[in-house]
């Protein structure tokens, strides 16, 4: 069993993943999560902007910000990615929510095929707000088809460079044991899910029933964006929740 670590003065517990994002995220007692989602991604550094103008107007401190949802305009390189996470990290530093020495944020990254944004922006985010007797709440960091933690992606992804109907059926394969590992460790399955969302820009027509449905991933309906996942040769992304109080913002 994956152990979780608590974030006291945030109200939350996580997984602890790599440097740049945990693997998950939920509640603690007496605390609820709530998602934020912009009408239209809001550039990084405008979206922490308004990010902490929600936060405090919920009289809720910084530390409180438990996990978030990005948007990139095309898959990263693999030394891309490392520049930009070093960016994105100093936000959540200057929040106070690096002082453990481990990243508490979950967090999604992906790249819209069509109409993708000029920049990296935000999409969503949610946070910790007070709630007593709330229901158990909590946010899986989405996941490609690769290991984290291992120093490249392309050398440890599933099926690298093949988007045959196997090799997409192999990566959605692990990408759902990957979900089902992290939502064990936040005490969650797909029963108890709100909300489900998968990103690729291939067929997954192919492994729908065979793999999504037998094991209950629609029980709620599936979200899929035509999306690609953040690094390049990466093809199969997916993330998941449960959170019972959601927004829009108009941007």
């Amino acid at each position: 069993m994956i152990e979780t670590v608590e974030l006291r003065d945030g109200g939350y517990r996580f997984i602890p993943g790599v440097s740049q994002y945990s693997a998950g995220v939920a509640a603690l007692p007496g605390f609820a999560l709530e998602r934020v989602r912009f009408s239209n991604p809001v550039p990084i550094a405008e979206g922490f902007a308004r990010v902490a103008e929600i936060i405090k107007a919920a009289d809720r401190p910084l530390t409180a910000f438990a996990a978030c949802e990005l948007r990139s305009p095309a898959p990263f390189t693999e030394s891309g990615f490392k520049s930009f996470n070093g960016e994105y990290t100093k936000f959540l530093d200057q929040w106070g929510l690096l002082k453990s020495g481990t990243n508490p944020v979950a967090r999604s990254n992906v790249c819209p095929k069509v109409n993708p944004p000029a920049a990296p922006s935000l999409h969503a985010f949610a946070f910790t707000v007070e709630a007593s007797n709330a229901p158990g709440s909590f946010v899986v960091a989405g996941s490609g088809e690769a290991p984290e933690g291992k120093g490249d992606y392309r050398a440890h992804a599933i099926r690298l460079g093949d988007t045959s109907p196997a090799a997409m059926q192999e990566k959605a394969k692990w990408v759902l044991g990957e979900m089902e590992r992290r939502m064990a460790a936040l005490g969650g399955d797909w029963s108890k899910l709100t909300a489900v969302q998968l990103y690729t820009v291939h067929d997954i027509f192919p492994f729908l029933e065979g793999e999504l449905a037998k094991r209950g991933v629609f029980r709620n309906g599936l979200t899929w964006h035509f999306n690609r996942p953040p690094v390049q040769d990466l093809e199969y992304e997916m993330d998941c929740r449960r959170v019972f109080s959601e927004r829009i913002v108009e941007v």
